[in-house]
């Protein structure tokens, strides 16, 4: 069963303790349980955030989750983990309440984070969501430089789905900033990227992009 080794793991280091008198089974068996809980409370707290995006729902549960995630990633000394955390605490502070300046902080953090063990994909989203807060600041060269800098990356590391999502990014701006022959661009480079990956939910947003840059 999945899990199974963690399970009797934890109940060998329990008997240790409880049964052998090995007191430092207590610290192993916290850390191993520690290792176990983060991961478990990322992803619960990333479904609960998809089903935000669909319904529009609020659960508090979310942010609680993310938190959560990332004090044990920080006891576990996990930069990465807990990088990816932080980013997605700000990510509740600013999709889900719609407050980029408390969510500001939680991307800086997250950013150098990542970037303190090169892990280049936590840092593409931090980053773009950096760019969404400038944007909304109105400062919309800052903005630019930071959603191309997420494209940027996601193009180093061969994240696609991700390449072609900042560039739909990169031409709303370029379209709420006066300038549709650059967002038509993105988008065109947009669609080829989602099309070469499957990336079809990209592809659906890449004519909901279209029709607001006619309309712009």
């Amino acid at each position: 069963m999945p899990g199974q080794d963690w399970v009797e793991r934890a109940g060998e280091l329990f008997e240790a303790a409880m049964f052998g008198g090995d007191a430092s089974a207590l610290d192993r068996s916290d850390a191993e349980l520690d290792a176990v809980e983060a991961p478990l409370s990322m992803a619960r707290g990333r479904v609960l955030h998809v089903r935000f995006l669909n319904d529009r729902e609020e659960d508090g549960r979310e942010l609680a989750l993310f938190e959560r995630a990332a004090e044990l990633y920080g006891r576990l000394g996990d930069a990465s983990g807990e990088a990816d955390a932080l980013f997605w605490v700000g990510c509740w502070h600013q999709v889900v309440k719609g407050d980029g300046a408390t969510g500001r902080p939680y991307f800086e953090r997250s950013y150098a984070l990542a970037k303190s063990v090169d892990d280049r994909m936590t840092m593409s989203y931090a980053v773009r969501h950096l760019g969404f807060a400038d944007r909304d600041a109105g400062r919309f060269e800052q903005a630019r430089e930071r959603l191309a800098e997420s494209v940027a990356l996601r193009r180093e590391i061969g994240f696609r789905p991700g390449e072609a999502a900042g560039l739909v990014a990169l031409a709303y701006l370029a379209a709420e900033t006066g300038d549709p022959s650059t967002a038509f661009r993105h988008l065109d480079e947009a669609r080829s990227v989602a099309e070469e990956c499957g990336a079809k939910a990209v592809s659906g947003w890449i004519e909901q992009a279209r029709a607001f840059v006619r309309s712009s």
